[in-house]
């Protein structure tokens, strides 16, 4: 009788831990989903609170924030993972000054983000993607912009291709070869002006199913 007992506390015992195991992982569980909840709602917030930043402070954005913004830009999704895009930092005021043109700015800080056209051939060689390189390059500046901004930096982008000029343009003053072309140069820095965001949300630019058709 005694040996039970002692088998039966023994089963007891391992019960109660693993109820405890069992409660432990589940509280993980409420945890973690917790944890996403609150990073998709911040992860919402940034893309909805970002908006075109054009006067900044006199203080030099980091070097850390800048590699930030960059592995943000290079995640991207891009067609094949051809990866068609190439990153220009200029912090330089001179070149500044050059590629500002007729709007000048007082950024300290651009990222010229080009594509690369060298690097539009199918993995295989048997073919090319010529113009996915825009929608790849275009994906990586939002994506730049968004990590500006959850930075606590302020950024435009400044349109350059497809305006044939101003692509030339741009390419000269960054001595850019051929195969790289300038889609945009975004200017960045500290804010110094708190525009609020637009509502830019619009039921008529939406359709289901076919183009014009309405929600059942």
């Amino acid at each position: 009788m005694r040996e039970m007992k002692k088998s039966l506390l023994a089963i007891a015992v391992a019960l109660m831990a693993l109820g405890s195991c069992s409660t432990q992982g589940n509280e993980s569980q409420e945890e973690t989903a917790a944890t996403a909840t609150n990073n998709g709602q911040a992860a919402i917030e940034n893309i909805m609170t970002r908006t075109s930043i054009r006067q900044y402070k006199d203080q030099p954005v980091e070097q850390e924030k800048i590699d930030i913004m960059l592995k943000a830009a290079m995640a991207a999704p891009t067609a094949v993972n051809l990866q068609p895009w190439h990153f220009i930092v200029i912090d330089d005021k001179k070149t500044i000054d050059l590629l500002s043109g007729k709007q000048p700015t007082n950024a300290p800080l651009l990222i010229a983000v080009c594509g690369d056209t060298d690097k539009t051939t199918m993995p295989d060689g048997k073919g090319k993607l010529p113009d996915f390189w825009i929608q790849d390059v275009s994906a990586a500046t939002e994506n730049l912009l968004l990590a500006a901004h959850a930075q606590g930096l302020g950024a435009v982008w400044t349109g350059v291709y497809p305006n044939m000029e101003r692509t030339a343009e741009v390419a000269n003053v960054l001595n850019c070869p051929k195969n790289i072309i300038p889609l945009a140069v975004v200017r960045i820095g500290y804010p110094d002006e708190a525009p609020e965001p637009k509502d830019k949300f619009k039921e008529e630019n939406i359709s289901y199913n076919k183009f014009g058709g309405k929600k059942e």
